[in-house]
């Protein structure tokens, strides 16, 4: 069984510098790899695509779960990690709850990985 990382806060997106620019610190580094680690699942891949790819910018998990034939209850796990990285934003409305992809995030992590990306 691979061993779990810790749990730290990262609710504001990724912040240091990047990859490039020299040795990272210990904790840096691990900043980095929790948020690339909560990626590193192939239906949380899916479910960033098709939040970034909602026409409306936003959709709840039944909509995601019929879309990647999975339980509301799957999707709303993954959904929980990728929010805990700071990549989704949730918002409750009524009975339903939407979810938006942060950009700022994202992008963030980006920087931190390419200096040259996103200039």
């Amino acid at each position: 069984m691979p061993k779990s990382l810790p749990m730290i806060d990262m609710s504001a997106p990724v912040c240091c510098a990047p990859v490039a620019a020299g040795p990272m610190s210990d904790e840096d580094a691990l900043h980095v790899a929790l948020r690339l680690k909560a990626l590193a699942d192939p239906v949380r891949v899916k479910i960033m695509s098709m939040l970034f790819s909602s026409a409306s910018g936003a959709q709840n998990s039944g909509e995601l779960a019929a879309a990647l034939g999975l339980s509301e209850s799957t999707v709303s796990h993954h959904l929980a990690q990728l929010r805990r990285a700071g990549f989704v934003t949730s918002d409750r409305h009524g009975m339903h709850v939407f979810h938006r992809p942060s950009s700022d995030a994202v992008g963030a992590l980006c920087r931190v990985l390419d200096p040259n990306c996103c200039t």
